[in-house]
């Protein structure tokens, strides 16, 4: 068992081992349950923390005890219909708002990398250089974290060897994996120089800074500006994006999270014209009604010209269009059916709600029926109308696909003779 035991703890994330081994002892050590559990047990601890605890925590203690359960060898408590009904029930008598990460603003980051910028300046004039240290790090973590959209723990794992770094042009980079890459096979990153707020620039600064050439890109830095040997704890980012915030004089520093990076960003891209397809595949997000729990269309953003967007699909508009006289809206008319595979009426439902969600109201779409599956829209009559027709298929497709069902779409012009299907 020593030969392999190391492949069989790497082949379980951290996070999920560390978060399982909690549940685990919360439910024998705190509440005093008894392992291996009956369906009873397991329904009377959900009873006594149904109050307490959010449904998304409830289904998370349920993971860790099914876990135990399979891997010692016992039936699993959980599938038991007893416990299913516990946690529906629980969902009815105590409903609640699910609680989002508040999204850092473009006006806030750029005040904040502007603030770390001046400080280490100022801190290396004055010789103080762990908090120059510490300053270049906090800017590069938060701008490469910004602009790549990348959750706390995926700033944790990227290491310096694997950073390419081409002053004025860009950076390439490796991320060993993420939460959605199940098979640990990494992916490829780019991101080019910008013209303000550069994440490249900063991570150049950080690893001068650092002098060092391997190792994780973001460690601790000691008392004495010694960087240790392993990546900073993912429970640190908060605390060092709060402190920055803070520093830079933002208001309720504390609100921010460690995903107010990643929404920040998917409200820019939203704000700036990226299709949901482009914005999944940049941020690396499978589902579409995943994406869409970061996205907020109604918050304001900076005018879109005071800095550079990173590379993206072709499919995405340049910023210039979006400074630019707008040409006059082409009225049309979309009108779509979906039948489902397994005649589930809530999945058909979720379906058409993410359609006008995802695809429609961006264009301004005015319900036409009853029944929500017609609507008056407003697409710009110019060079780009049909292909921004085809990727509006393409995402109605895509959702339908994803909710199991069939779609029949039909796009047509209110005053004119063109269809599209």
């Amino acid at each position: 068992m020593a030969e392999f035991q190391p492949y069989l703890d790497a082949a379980r994330r951290e996070n999920t081992q560390r978060s399982y081994a909690s549940a685990i002892r919360h439910f024998e050590v705190e509440w005093g349950g008894h392992l291996p559990a009956t369906a009873d047990s397991t329904a009377r601890y959900l009873a006594d923390h149904a109050e307490q605890l959010s449904i998304n925590t409830l289904r998370q203690r349920l993971a860790a005890l099914a876990n135990w359960h399979v891997e010692q060898g016992f039936a699993d408590p959980t599938r038991t219909a007893l416990v299913r009904k516990v946690l529906k029930g629980i969902k009815a008598l105590h409903p609640a708002v699910e609680k989002q990460a508040v999204p850092l603003q473009l006006t806030a980051l750029g005040a904040v990398a502007d603030w770390l910028d001046s400080a280490a300046t100022l801190a290396e004039q004055n010789g103080d250089v762990v908090r120059a240290m510490q300053h270049r790090r906090d800017r590069a973590l938060m701008l490469l974290g910004f602009w790549q959209g990348f959750r706390a723990d995926e700033l944790t794992r990227l290491r310096i060897e694997h950073i390419d770094l081409r002053l004025g042009e860009g950076l390439t980079g490796f991320l060993p994996r993420s939460k959605t890459d199940r098979d640990n096979n990494g992916r490829t990153f780019k991101m080019p120089a910008l013209s303000r707020w550069c994440p490249v620039d900063a991570v150049q600064a950080w690893i001068a800074a650092s002098r060092r050439t391997e190792g994780p890109l973001f460690s601790g830095i000691n008392r004495w500006g010694k960087l240790g040997d392993t990546p900073l704890n993912v429970d640190s980012i908060v605390p060092i994006l709060r402190r920055a915030f803070a520093q830079a004089g933002l208001s309720q520093a504390h609100e921010y999270s460690g995903h107010s990076l990643r929404r920040g960003f998917a409200n820019w891209a939203n704000a700036n014209g990226w299709d949901i397809k482009s914005l999944m595949a940049y941020v690396g997000w499978r589902k579409v009604d995943t994406a869409m729990r970061y996205v907020d269309a109604s918050l304001p953003f900076l005018p879109t010209n005071t800095a550079t967007p990173p590379a993206q699909p072709a499919v995405t508009p340049a910023l210039s269009a979006a400074i630019t006289p707008a040409p006059i809206p082409k009225e049309l008319t979309v009108q779509f059916a979906l039948t489902s595979y397994t005649q589930s009426s809530r999945r058909r439902s979720k379906a058409r709600q993410l359609i006008e969600a995802v695809c429609l109201a961006r264009h301004s779409a005015q319900r036409a029926d009853v029944d929500g599956y017609r609507f008056h829209i407003g697409i710009p009559d110019d060079a780009e109308l049909e292909e921004t027709i085809a990727t509006m298929f393409d995402d109605m497709y895509r959702i339908a696909d994803n909710n199991a069902c069939y779609l029949k779409a039909t796009i047509r012009e209110r005053k004119g003779d063109r269809r599209w299907e």
